[in-house]
């Protein structure tokens, strides 16, 4: 028998599907996103939560003419399914294949390229801006969860869409709040009554004809209209939004097409914002996913009757000994806080938040807020650690510098999923960081080689009097290079092994890396010096220059862009060297680093092979330069 599923192939087939199917079809797709996420891996709670919100929109809009922004997006596969990808969900966040979230190249109906949270009401403000100055007409809706509003950016796109005088449309998916059966059925009801077209037009009618009453009228339509708000507020919530001057309607159960239907159709009519409240489940239709939907956000391959990874490994990755080591830290010094943004098990905090509530502080969607709120317990006397992935730290970098590294408050940056993170693509990679914050002055920077190097560097971190940076990778902790453990002491390198001729430099997650183009060059009869270079700021500029004046060539190796990068400061350096004292036989310079690209989805290794990372490429790019030497 044909699924329903199967007869959507383009954008807005859904419209050919009659009302009692609708349920069978958001079967369907659980079912569909059930079977392909456990084989590919992926965003699995919030995609089963937005089922029949997506479909509503897709039934109430026509695509791509009307407009969907996407919040963070990874909530946005059904959008993808029900716009002719379906067939491309085999290779989903595979490199060549579909995105896990919204991209203008991909479709015409992916509006708005998404992935870090709190921008689609500006973004969606800024496209209903613009039709109306084009004289163009077509409905924009942006799609915004309840943990995206924890974000500043949103509220101030809220007090800007406030001001609108045509049709805005504000999506917010809330599935954390629960309403109690009291309010929830007193709003349905009155709800029931604002989504009716003839109740809108009535209502348009009666305020028109009361301001057309002779020197009376507007007062009276005022007054009127403040009875009703102050009615509506005492029975409904969304008395904030109204407080804007944004029209509120909800809240609205997220799995009832039928309503959802009804008040997105009511919601077009509005010559204003209107904010529809819409509760959701996350996970729903899959057990597992319900009862622990945080566990079930982003999801590896895995088995859908038991719910567990089809393969786990059973290596420490740099998160879990974050996590370890932050509790034998605290355990020691009551003076250690934990600060996250709305990650505590993405960034490993989750057991210091178990162990000591009282000193751990999840500040929501905030990484602005996150950041100078850490210099504020910095300046009371405490030692804040902020766990932060390094694609999610850029947008604090104004209060890095300016509340953090000016007054040079001790907060330790600990920047997890720095590097090439995968399957997320260009908006998670986390290959700036070292290029923003060698820019700041007062900011230190440390990049371990391995798992134990990264304890050794959290414990020194607490005694360190300013400003510090630790930026790891994701995944498995590298283990190896177990003997090389000299003492960490201020803005100073490691060498591991001497050599002739060559000299890489490698930084942090590229020792590893480095090793093995050690073990190429040597059976090529190249036997290089290895450093591990700790310090990204400040520079060891002692061993740069001893190495540029005893080798032919130097190599660094970074996994972050090269403009602004360790590369790009080690030639700045021995360029200075050069023209101040060109007697002096200095080097060569090979910098090996991520070019100035936004590195798309998919297989880390496969990744770092593309954009020359690996070490075949980099041991052949260093005989080449040794050639022409």
């Amino acid at each position: 028998m044909a699924k329903i599923l199967d007869s959507i192939r383009q954008p807005n087939d859904i419209k050919n599907v009659p009302p009692s199917q609708y349920e069978e079809l958001a079967q369907e797709i659980r079912e569909f996103l059930l079977d392909s996420i456990s084989k590919t891996g992926g965003h699995l709670a919030s995609n089963l939560g937005v089922v029949e919100l997506t479909m509503a929109l897709h039934l109430c809009l026509d695509l791509p003419k009307d407009k969907i922004v996407w919040d963070v997006g990874h909530q946005s596969y059904v959008h993808k399914i029900l716009t002719g990808r379906k067939d491309a969900f085999g290779g989903l966040r595979t490199f060549g294949g579909i995105s896990g979230f919204p991209k203008v190249k991909e479709s015409d109906c992916d509006a708005f390229d998404t992935g870090h949270s709190s921008t689609s009401i500006s973004a969606a403000l800024g496209y209903a801006r613009g039709r109306d100055l084009l004289g163009e007409d077509y409905t924009v809706a942006a799609v915004i969860g309840d943990g995206a509003l924890t974000g500043g950016m949103a509220y101030e796109a809220l007090n800007n869409a406030a001001r609108m005088d045509k049709n805005f449309i504000i999506i917010l998916n809330d599935n954390k709040m629960s309403i109690s059966e009291n309010v929830g059925g007193v709003s349905k009801y009155l709800n029931d009554i604002r989504m009716n077209e003839s109740y809108i037009d009535f209502k348009e009618d009666v305020e028109a004809a009361l301001r057309r009453i002779p020197r009376i009228g507007s007062s009276v339509a005022k007054s009127v209209k403040r009875s009703k708000d102050s009615l509506k507020q005492f029975l409904m919530p969304g008395g904030f939004f109204e407080d804007l001057g944004i029209d509120y309607m909800g809240p609205v159960d997220g799995h009832d097409i039928g309503q959802l239907i009804r008040v997105i159709q009511a919601a077009k009519r509005k010559r204003q914002t209107v904010l529809v409240h819409v509760i959701t489940k996350k996970g729903k239709g899959y057990e597992p996913a319900e009862e622990d939907p945080s566990a079930y956000h982003g999801v590896d391959k895995f088995d859908i009757e038991t719910g567990l990874p089809v393969k786990k490994s059973s290596a420490m990755s740099y998160t879990q000994v974050f996590s370890r080591t932050m509790l034998r830290l605290a355990a020691k010094n009551e003076k250690i806080v934990g600060v996250c943004a709305a990650m505590p098990y993405g960034t490993g905090l989750y057991k210091f938040s178990k162990k000591y509530p009282k000193r751990f502080f999840d500040v929501g969607i905030a990484e602005e807020h996150a950041v100078t709120f850490a210099a504020g317990l910095a300046a009371a006397g405490l030692k804040p650690f902020v766990a932060i992935y390094s694609s999610f730290l850029q947008r604090a970098y104004d209060q890095i510098i300016h509340d953090v590294c000016l007054p040079r408050y001790p907060v330790v940056f600990c920047i997890d999923r720095a590097g090439i993170v995968g399957a997320d693509g260009e908006t998670h990679q986390g290959i700036f960081d070292l290029s923003f914050l060698s820019s700041i002055p007062g900011m230190s920077i440390f990049a371990p080689k391995n798992k134990y190097e990264f304890f050794d560097i959290l414990k020194f971190a607490v005694e360190f009097d300013g400003p510090l940076a630790i930026r790891y990778p994701r995944g498995e902790a590298f283990s190896g290079l177990k003997n090389f453990r000299s003492p960490i002491k201020y803005g100073k390198s490691e060498v591991l092994y001497s050599g002739s001729r060559v000299a890489v430099l490698a930084v942090g997650s590229m020792v590893e890396t480095a090793e093995s183009v050690r073990t190429l060059l040597e059976a090529s009869g190249i036997s290089p010096t290895v450093v591990n270079v700790r310090f990204v700021k400040p520079m060891d500029t002692e061993m740069i220059c001893a190495m540029a004046s005893t080798h032919e060539l130097v190599v660094t190796l970074e996994e972050n862009v090269l403009r602004g990068g360790f590369g790009e400061g080690v030639e700045a350096l021995l360029g200075q060297i050069s023209c101040n004292e060109p007697d002096l036989s200095v080097a060569r310079v090979l910098t090996v680093g991520i070019p100035n690209v936004y590195v798309e989805h998919g297989n880390v290794d496969l990744l770092k092979e593309t954009i020359g990372l690996d070490s075949v490429t980099i041991a052949d790019r260093i005989m080449k330069e040794l050639e022409k030497l």
